[in-house]
């Protein structure tokens, strides 16, 4: 099972949504969203995360006009599953910290911000947990967060019956019933998670439940990951 840690930093070096949060700062109805969403942000060596801005977004000018003051910050994330499945929100995080201006552009009309991390806390298909700053610096993304929403795209278009076919595995439900759906949820090194929906009939409503199939060992990289997934499938199959 992936850390907290783990998951915090891969999510933010994910290409989920974000936006900066900085209390006080003053945004009316007419403030483009974009201006608060960073356009690209990675994590620095010490565990800090490097954002960037357009040059007349909000939270540069409140950097800028903080100076040596201090800029409390949070960076909200939020992940979206990259398949339709009910309740499509994976999880949220939550990066607390202190902003600074990185001296120099990045390039003409943009500049980089500096979010030294404080507290962050994670919300997702494992739980709620916090997440300590020191853990957050030593800890590394999943080594398919670049590729995972592709990846899951795949599976639910071209091994569709595959995945149907692991809820075989779940002994206490037994198969699948023919109008039951199956759809590849989350994916990391750990293993595969799917989201299996049992349709109602009558006045019963769809019932949603989540369904969590281990690899064998964690995957480093593509190659085991596929040979990973064809096990996975074989042991379906019996």
């Amino acid at each position: 099972m992936p850390s907290a840690a783990e998951r915090t930093r891969t999510l933010v070096q994910s290409t989920c949504s974000a936006v900066l949060l900085i209390p006080g700062l003053s945004v009316t109805p007419c403030t483009r969203p974009d201006l608060l969403t960073p356009e690209a942000r990675s994590v620095g060596p010490d565990g800090e995360i490097f954002l960037v801005f357009p040059a007349d977004s909000p939270a540069v000018r409140a950097a800028t006009h903080a100076q040596d003051d201090e800029l409390a910050a949070v960076l909200e994330l939020t992940d979206v599953a990259p398949v339709a499945v009910p309740s499509r929100i994976r999880g949220r995080a939550w990066v607390s910290g202190w902003l600074t201006c990185v001296p120099g552009v990045t390039e003409p009309g943009r500049m980089m911000l500096r979010l030294e991390v404080g507290d962050t806390s994670v919300d997702d298909l494992w739980g709620a947990e916090s997440v300590e700053a020191e853990d957050f610096a030593r800890a590394t993304p999943d080594p398919l967060v670049a590729h995972e929403a592709e990846l899951l795209q795949h599976l639910h278009s071209a091994h569709g019956d595959q995945v149907r076919c692991l809820g075989t595995l779940l002994g206490e439900r037994g198969p699948l019933a023919e109008r039951d759906r199956a759809v590849p949820l989350a994916l990391d090194r750990f293993g595969l998670r799917v989201r299996f929906t049992e349709s109602g009939t009558g006045t019963t409503a769809d019932r949603s439940f989540d369904a969590r199939f281990e690899f064998p060992e964690p995957v480093q990289n593509i190659t085991q990951l596929r040979r990973a997934m064809r096990t996975l499938f074989e042991s379906a199959l019996g």
